[in-house]
């Protein structure tokens, strides 16, 4: 029987965290508050249609639709203006968090060429885990014949947990491959 990500945590997760880390309280135990997607598209400066494909695959990829992210100031060096449509995000939780980190975990991170796993480094001292990938191809919604360009998008997991460590443990339960 294949145990849907939310049951995993609910049933599973919980209660290997609480022994290994003995907390005393249900509301001490670490879990997964949000999941943020950043897509930051570079090439929206010269032409403003590409950040409408990457509107479109992003909100493919997430079920949502994205929050369109702007230039807070003008640089003259990247030929940015205040105001520019600069990149797109989305914040998920609840199921759709579940069902994100369920996809990406079976389907999206095997499909990445020479994967080892995630490095501990990319923890933030606080618990939550930001990752990066190179191409948002990986993802079986996206179309392969009909996109522009590839992009890559950054992957944050904001959890409750304390510690780094007791964040590796909480998405070490959730099969995110780790190798340091």
């Amino acid at each position: 029987m294949l145990l849907r990500f939310k049951d995993l945590y609910n049933k599973i997760i919980v209660d290997s965290l609480k022994a290994q880390f003995k907390y005393g309280n249900q509301h001490e135990i670490p879990r997964i508050k949000k999941i943020v997607i950043n897509m930051g598209v570079g090439e929206a400066v010269g032409d403003s249609k590409v950040i409408n494909n990457a509107i479109n695959d992003l909100s493919l990829i997430t079920g949502q639709k994205p929050l369109v992210t702007i230039a807070k100031k003008s640089i003259a060096t990247f030929k940015l203006r205040e105001g520019m449509r600069i990149g797109c995000k989305v914040t998920l939780r609840h199921d759709r968090m579940y069902d994100f980190l369920e996809r990406l975990v079976i389907v999206a991170l095997p499909r990445i060429k020479e994967f080892r796993g995630f490095s501990s480094k990319s923890f933030d001292g606080r618990g939550n885990f930001t990752f990066g990938i190179k191409e948002h191809i990986v993802f079986p919604e996206i179309n392969y014949d009909k996109i522009d360009t590839i992009r890559g998008m950054d992957i944050t997991i904001v959890t409750s947990a304390k510690t780094d460590q007791e964040s590796k443990v909480l998405l070490s339960g959730f099969n995110l491959p780790f190798y340091n």
